[in-house]
């Protein structure tokens, strides 16, 4: 809708469309400026923005670092690529994000880092998260990868941790396809960032390799798209807010509908528009999912909590009841910037036409 095709087509027409060109420094420039941060590096992915800050911060085998069971399980997979355990931790009932009441009890003498998701766009509570870390002598990494423009207290995620990770998968607010950003305020953290991106490459000598470096560079091209989608930025953050509240709107008065999450001081940014079907709906939410397919609508259920996942060994028979709860009962409802306020009636009519079929049955 913007400038993508504009900045690609240069791209193409110079020749530069791997991972050198003018593109990616503008790129970077534009979106330290959203959060702001001091330094900003894009990458491949969203994932490999995280494995490249935790290992930037020097997490290594036999370490411990502190995850939500409750999110997509890239966070946990890039803790494991380092060959460190991450530690699960409940969701909160209210806000959805890390229980911070129930992270001190996981800490250990291994421990290095807290890894703080913002859940479907709403902060996580990081003053907690950033008093519980600087009194055990831990890192924060904000993995905001579903958050771009959402705000704690004033300050914009992506600025409140040690260093922060984002991603620009298809359905992100921000896209460039795939790809991912590191930001920090910290030196020393974006300068190892910026050399293990690119195989640590040594400055000194040509094909001098210091440290096990990685290949996550982003392509002029996908900094291209990224670029004219930050040009844009406010205007899809936006899009986001309008749709929810449109969608609280419709729905207000439909029995068994628990909204979004909100918290004073904090601003949801509503990547997916995500609802739980409580019990008193009428319908479980696979049976709504059923009925909303058949009228054309796609949903989708929530994350299944990575505790649960086959490739994550299963610990002392541990409990998460809230992780449960909110993938028993969550959906996202089409949520994209694109939508219009008439897909969104067509949506709700659907929704209201599934409970009253239920009830009359």
């Amino acid at each position: 809708g913007g400038n993508e095709l504009k900045y690609v087509s240069e791209c193409v027409r110079s020749n530069w469309i791997s991972s050198a060109g003018g593109f990616i420094e503008k790129f970077e420039k534009a979106f330290k400026i959203c959060c702001p941060a001091r330094y900003a590096l894009a990458c491949s992915s969203g994932t490999a923005a995280l494995h490249l800050a935790l290992a930037a911060l020097g997490i290594k085998n036999q370490d411990e670092v502190i995850v939500p069971t409750f999110t997509m399980i890239a966070t946990a997979n890039a803790v494991t690529y380092l060959g460190a355990k991450p530690v699960f931790v409940d969701a909160d009932r209210v806000t959805w994000n890390i229980d911070t009441a129930k992270i001190e009890a996981k800490i250990t003498k291994r421990t290095k880092a807290i890894i703080a998701v913002h859940t479907y766009g709403l902060p996580a509570d990081m003053d907690k998260i950033m008093s519980i870390a600087k009194k055990h002598n831990l890192f924060v990494i904000e993995d905001a990868a579903e958050a771009h423009g959402a705000e704690y207290k004033g300050r914009r995620v992506g600025n409140i941790g040690d260093v922060s990770c984002f991603s620009f998968y298809a359905n992100k607010i921000i896209t460039t396809g795939e790809g991912g950003m590191v930001t920090t305020n910290n030196k020393e953290i974006a300068k190892r960032v910026k050399i293990l991106r690119d195989h640590a490459f040594s400055e000194e000598r040509h094909f001098w390799h210091k440290y096990l470096g990685y290949n996550y560079r982003m392509t002029n091209l996908q900094a291209a798209i990224g670029l004219a989608q930050v040009e844009r930025f406010k205007s899809l953050v936006g899009a986001r807010i309008r749709n929810a509240r449109h969608y609280n709107f419709l729905l207000k008065d439909v029995k068994g509908i628990r909204f979004p999450p909100r918290a004073k001081g904090l601003k949801n940014v509503y990547w997916m528009y995500a609802i739980l079907i409580e019990d008193n709906f009428g319908l479980t939410s696979d049976a709504l999912r059923a009925y909303l397919a058949q009228k054309g609508i796609e949903t989708r259920t929530f994350f299944i909590p990575i505790h649960l996942q086959p490739t994550y060994p299963k610990s002392n028979n541990e409990k998460f009841p809230v992780a449960l709860e909110l993938c028993r009962k969550g959906i996202y409802l089409p949520s994209a910037a694109t939508l219009t306020r008439k897909d969104i009636e067509y949506v709700v009519r659907c929704i209201k036409s599934a409970q009253d079929k239920a009830v009359k049955r």
